[in-house]
């Protein structure tokens, strides 16, 4: 007798056929939305491009890998890791060099999927990864750190109603999400009482409308290659290990497969895209990642769709109204994500007397790594090198592949 098995549970298709999963996926695009936009200006600034640039160049990634990447649910953007190593080139050399830098990474991105070296992120230490994963929330929390410390009591008052919104509404409402009500009626609330607060329009120029595509106005020869080609590799590596990481996680958090290879493929893709119709690369981010699988729900490819369009409707027509958004509103959603990405089993006693001293100490070394320099790809590669640095019989314990390093393990 055969046995007829039933069709993967969250897939595209069987949300379009039901209104109340659509609905799911929807508002899950919306939240995802509105906790992009501050992120994505921010690191425009690290970058030295404009706003319109990053925001621009987000649309056109998350709508991209909506349909070419190879892990459904995960958002990408223009993404702080990458604009950290763009904003060294621009400084020195110029804006004009962006667009090649970003082919060439795109290039390179694309090899690396189509030639299955995406499979060579299993072999990531469990030790590693945990670090990675607590390094991502303490840089999360920290950048918000500015937008609610304050004298003022109203900006504190709105950040504590945030987390009680966030927090709590999911009790008793759980069809709409609560992070898209908090942002809602907070935002309502500081317009009609007309107090003066941090908006998402202070941290940079919100004007409408659609730029055209990117100039080439670099000349294609030896000279423009040896200055770009350190940036593209960099832009590379970078997004491809943050987005392969976080892919893994998300892996884990929803208890379904991803398709590495083509996600490295087509995050390659997708930079060349953005490269040249928005100006500058991206990856995963892991922050809004977690605002739509685990606060929204977003399970498919819908709800990255349905965040690109509200993103580019903010963007372009909604602009003056997504101006007026508080950061402290985005900023208590955000602090939120980190506490929820941040990985606390590894730290509970229990944990720490199981776990060997080197794995703790690989964990430890990742993590001040990242957070001092602010750079996911060195605190990745310095507990790889403390870890090869250890004797094997030491090495042993800590070099466990992550099978089970997800947010998830911190809620």
């Amino acid at each position: 007798m055969t046995v007829k098995l039933s069709p993967p549970a969250n897939r595209s298709i069987d949300v379009l056929r039901s209104p109340a999963l659509l609905t799911r996926e929807c508002l899950a695009g919306v939240i995802t939305a509105l906790a992009l936009i501050p992120e994505v200006i921010s690191f425009s600034v690290i970058a030295g491009v404009d706003p319109k640039v990053s925001l621009i160049a987000s649309v056109v990634l998350c709508l991209s890998m909506s349909f070419l990447g190879g892990r459904p649910a995960m958002v990408t953007a223009a993404a702080g890791s990458v604009s950290l190593v763009i904003g060294p080139m621009v400084n020195q050399h110029g804006m004009e060099y962006i667009l090649p830098a970003v082919l060439l990474a795109g290039v390179i991105q694309i090899l690396f999927g189509l030639s299955g070296m995406a499979r060579l992120m299993r072999f990531i230490p469990h030790a590693v990864m945990t670090g990675f994963v607590n390094a991502l929330g303490i840089l999360i929390f920290f950048a918000q750190i500015p937008h609610f410390w304050s004298k003022d009591p109203l900006i504190l008052t709105l950040f504590v109603l945030t987390l009680l919104i966030v927090l709590w509404l999911p009790r008793w409402v759980k069809n709409i999400p609560a992070p898209l009500v908090a942002i809602v009626l907070l935002t309502t609330f500081t317009l009609f009482s007309g107090k003066l607060l941090p908006t998402v329009g202070d941290e940079g120029p919100m004007r409408g409308g659609l730029p055209g595509l990117t100039s080439f106005l670099v000349p294609l020869n030896w000279q423009t290659l040896s200055i770009i080609w350190p940036c593209a590799l960099s832009i590379a590596f970078v997004g491809l290990m943050e987005s392969l990481l976080t892919a893994k996680l998300v892996d884990d958090l929803t208890h379904t497969p991803s398709h590495k290879g083509r996600e490295s493929a087509g995050l390659g893709i997708a930079n060349i895209l953005a490269g040249l119709y928005g100006g500058i690369a991206g990856c995963a981010m892991i922050g809004q990642t977690i605002v739509n699988v685990e606060m929204g729900k977003g399970r498919t490819r819908i709800s990255t769709l349905a965040a690109a369009l509200v993103l580019l409707l903010l963007v372009t027509a909604l602009s003056s109204v997504m101006a007026k958004i508080p950061m402290v509103v985005l900023a208590g959603i955000m602090a939120i994500v980190a506490f929820k990405t941040f990985n606390w089993r590894s730290l509970q006693p229990v944990t720490l007397k199981q776990a060997q001293l080197m794995e703790t100490v690989v964990m430890l070394v990742t993590v001040v790594a990242t957070v001092s320099t602010g750079n996911l790809a060195i605190g990745v590669l310095g507990g790889l090198v403390t870890l090869a640095l250890t004797p094997p019989k030491w090495r042993k314990a800590a070099n466990v592949t992550a099978k089970t390093a997800s947010p998830a393990q911190g809620k």
